[in-house]
């Protein structure tokens, strides 16, 4: 075996305390980043992140448990875009799920991989530069607390609202005082059809873009009548993990929310996102509360999506990696340098970052 890999586990204090509807409110999030080596590309080290997630049943410990089986199923992978296939296709064959363990080696691989070939990820992907803007996420609180959030970031072209409290409708309503561009709101599961179905018409009044998992992942057949009943999209976000969940989602919801760290990596979510829009689907590429080494990754294949939400980093009161800037417009600049195109601080594991809010 060539392949080498150093793991490390992070966390990270959020700028604002974080609360989405199916956890509570955290004051930190806890990442993994991986350092990988190959004899195939000496002097070059690739960087990669897997941010676990206990809903996906995933933790640190989980992921440093399959990691020697996955390092194992992907052998010295050959370091084209074919060979990081084939050692997709080896790492899903030997293990199901456990996306972010699979996406923190496919992350590194791929840097490594772009890296050695002297090109920028995307290029080496064979995509563009031209990604959609950024929306910015406001987590669950008072609506008043919410609505200084959404003034802050107000430079944000548009803004996801994370609902399914008992406040949502002030909350939205607030929000829009203060903010005048598209709402997106996501209820992670907690919704009932009750609650939707009466929120409904205000969410149309009130100018929202998109509904994103108003129910649990299994009720397929809720959201498929939400969505018969709705003009705005529903997007499955915990309903569509991985790429064989699409067949079954089509003709139920709009639009899927395809993440690195759902699906298994780089590869996985370029797939994923190429054949969602082949069965009509509107895209969505979201992230985890991740550090700019998974920002960076995902923005590379961003051009496959119509919605961007790729803020984690962003939420993060220090980023221990730099070399990702955010435009004026809030799109991501994908770099020239080759790889991922982002470094270590120096200095220490971790460095206060700049201050990315308006």
């Amino acid at each position: 075996m060539t392949l080498e890999i150093r793991t490390e586990v992070l966390s990270i204090g959020f700028r604002d305390p974080f609360r989405i509807a199916r956890h509570a409110a955290s004051g930190a999030a806890t990442t993994v980043i991986v350092e990988l080596r190959s004899a195939a590309a000496p002097g070059i080290v690739g960087l990669g992140e897997g941010f676990p997630d206990a809903y996906y049943g995933e933790t640190p410990e989980t992921m440093a448990a399959v990691m020697p089986l996955l390092v194992d199923a992907v052998g010295d992978p050959e370091l084209t875009r074919d060979g990081l296939a084939a050692a997709g296709v080896r790492m899903d064959e030997a293990i199901r799920g456990h996306g972010a363990a699979k996406c923190s080696l496919d992350i590194a691989l791929h840097d490594l991989a772009a890296t050695a070939a002297a090109l920028p990820l995307h290029r080496f992907l064979g995509l563009s530069a031209d990604i959609p803007p950024t929306d910015f996420t406001v987590g669950l609180d008072e609506p008043a607390i919410v609505a200084e959030r959404a003034r802050r970031a107000s430079r944000f072209p548009a803004l996801k609202v994370k609902v399914g409290g008992p406040s949502d409708l002030a909350t939205l309503r607030a929000v829009r005082e203060v903010f005048a561009g598209p709402i997106r709101v996501d209820a992670n599961t907690a919704w009932t059809p009750a609650d939707a179905e009466a929120l409904l018409p205000a969410l149309i009044e009130l100018g929202v873009e998109l509904i994103e998992q108003p129910f649990p992942a299994r009720r397929i057949d809720q959201l498929a009548r939400l969505q018969e009943r709705s003009s705005l999209p529903i997007v499955a976000d915990e309903s569509a993990v991985a790429i064989e969940d699409l067949d079954g989602l089509v003709g139920v919801v709009a639009g899927v929310n395809v993440k690195l760290a759902k699906c298994g990596g780089v590869g996985a979510a370029h797939r994923m996102l190429a054949r969602a829009r082949e069965l009509g689907f509107r895209t969505f590429l979201g992230c985890m509360e991740e550090t700019s080494v998974g920002i960076a990754a995902s923005a590379a294949v961003a051009s496959l999506a119509d919605w961007v939400d790729l803020d984690g980093n962003l939420l993060l009161a220090a980023d221990p990696f730099e070399g990702l800037d955010l435009a004026d417009d809030c799109r991501w600049q994908l770099p020239d340098r080759p790889g991922i195109g982002v470094r270590r601080r120096s200095g220490s594991a971790v460095a206060t970052a700049p201050d990315a809010r308006p």
